[in-house]
Parts: structure tokens; sequence; C-alpha cells
């Protein structure tokens, strides 16, 4: 398995834990807090159940071998969640929740960092690679 598709198992099934556990099983304060302006609209649990279908849309993607599109669908099912919440809790930082803008750099970071991932060539698997001589 390739480091990259080891990265969208990896960082699929541990969204899907935060959806369900972190979420859904054990909301925190600060974190209903930074999503407020975004649970006026949508309940915390939806989202924690999106959190946990985009991270194992994303390990599917990921076990995946050859198939770059639904590759790239795993990685915008992983930049998705982590985008809003970048968003959510830099919005909150500058409004109503100052607290908020820890968790607003360490999202935004992430969500950047799976777009640079996103963008690593997959290599082919080893007997399709040439042989060098």
């Amino acid at each position: 398995m390739s480091r990259r598709r080891a990265f969208l198992v990896t960082v699929g099934l541990g969204w899907a834990g935060y959806g369900g556990l972190g979420i859904v099983g054990n909301p925190r304060y600060g974190t209903a807090r930074g999503l407020a302006d975004i649970t006026k609209y949508v309940p915390l649990d939806v989202l924690g159940w999106t959190w946990v279908a985009l991270g194992l849309l994303a390990a599917f993607a990921g076990l995946l071998v050859g198939c770059p599109r639904v590759q790239a669908l795993g990685f915008v099912a992983l930049a998705v969640p982590a985008g809003l919440w970048a968003g959510a809790f830099a919005a909150a930082a500058a409004t109503t929740y100052p607290e908020a803008v820890g968790s607003a750099c360490g999202w935004g970071a992430f969500t950047i960092g799976l777009v640079l991932v996103s963008g690593m060539d997959d290599p082919l698997p080893p007997h399709l690679r040439k042989r060098g001589r």
C-alpha cells in the first residue's frame, strides 16, 4: 500500500472515530460553542455522523488500487469537514468565542495539509514499474 493510500485509510478511520466517539458520543463544550453558527442550522449529531460517513468513504477510497478519481474523492471527503471546522472556528474566534483561535489554526493547517497530500503521486504497483538498468 502506498503512503498516500495509507494516509487515506488512517485519517479516514480517524475521522470516523472522531465523528462517532468525539462528536456524537461525547460532544465537548468548546466544540459545541465553536460550531454554534453551524449548529443553528444542522444539529451537532448530524455533523458527527457526517464525519463518520465521510471518514469511511475516505478509508474505502484508500483501499482501492489504481483508482485515482476515487482516491481524489476520498481526499475531498477528508477536506470538507476539516475545512468546515476551520471556517467555523475562525468565525467564532473573530466574533463571539476568541478561545477558538487555536482550533481554527489547527483545523486550517490540517485542511491545507490534506490538499498538499492529495496532490502527491500514487506510485504504480511494483509489477507495473519499469525496471532500471
